[in-house]
């Protein structure tokens, strides 16, 4: 008998605890979702971009999320007609900072 694709995928699922190689179903779910957004930028970059739009999270955890710098993020708002919110404090304006420079690799 062949399963219909989301009872196998319900049933890989549940499978991942079984063998050992995960201790719960929540964390294989969490492992394929950070493998996902690991490999697609795009993704990435949307989610980022829609969760800064609902005020879910600061610029910089989107930036973060993202894995663009403040310049990048900002064309990024700016093409998705999202309007960047100015009012930041100095902790996160410090954070932001932070996290560029260590996206920048220095």
């Amino acid at each position: 008998m062949r399963l219909l694709s989301q009872e196998l995928m319900r049933k890989e699922i549940q499978i991942g605890p079984k063998i050992g190689l995960y201790k719960s179903e929540q964390e294989f779910i969490s492992e394929a979702i950070n493998t996902l957004m690991a490999s697609r930028k795009d993704l990435r970059i949307a989610i980022a971009s829609e969760l800064y739009r609902n005020d879910d999270i600061s610029f910089g955890k989107a930036c973060e999320i993202a894995s663009l710098d403040i310049e990048e993020m900002k064309e990024e708002l700016h093409k998705r007609k999202i309007k960047r919110k100015v009012n930041v404090s100095l902790v996160e304006m410090e954070n932001m900072a932070t996290e560029a420079i260590r996206i920048a690799g220095r």
